[in-house]
């Protein structure tokens, strides 16, 4: 079956940074547009960034833009999140989510367990 597994969040003060990790298996990992999930305490979650197969011009909210940056590595089936300039605003669950399609459309079909970035100012 499909398996997202983040890693890499932890506790950091704000102004430092975090690099997140979502390992797949269970899927064709290069067929599969990757997307990063965000949820904080009594929040809705919210979409960080996402990026095609192919991982040209990733996507971001415009709360991360400038600051987050996501890369894949089709050969190791990881995609990642290099989190700089983090905010106490950035404090939340982040989810690894895989799209049904190459390109990002739509919704995701699958969701990793989530990791905990906590960020303090």
């Amino acid at each position: 079956q499909v398996q997202l597994v983040e890693s890499g969040g932890g506790l950091v003060q704000a102004g430092g940074s975090l690099r997140l990790s979502c390992a797949a298996s269970g899927l064709t990992f290069s067929n599969y547009a990757m997307g990063w999930f965000r949820q904080a305490p009594g929040k809705e979650r919210e979409f960080v960034a996402a990026a095609s197969w192919s991982d040209t011009n990733p996507g971001y909210a415009d709360s991360v833009k400038g600051r987050f940056t996501m890369s894949r590595d089709n050969a190791k089936n990881t995609v990642y999140l290099q989190m700089n300039s983090l905010k106490s605003e950035d404090t939340a669950v982040y989810y690894c989510a895989a799209y049904p399609h190459m390109v990002v459309s739509g919704r995701p079909a699958y969701w990793g367990q989530g990791t905990q970035v906590t960020v303090s100012s």
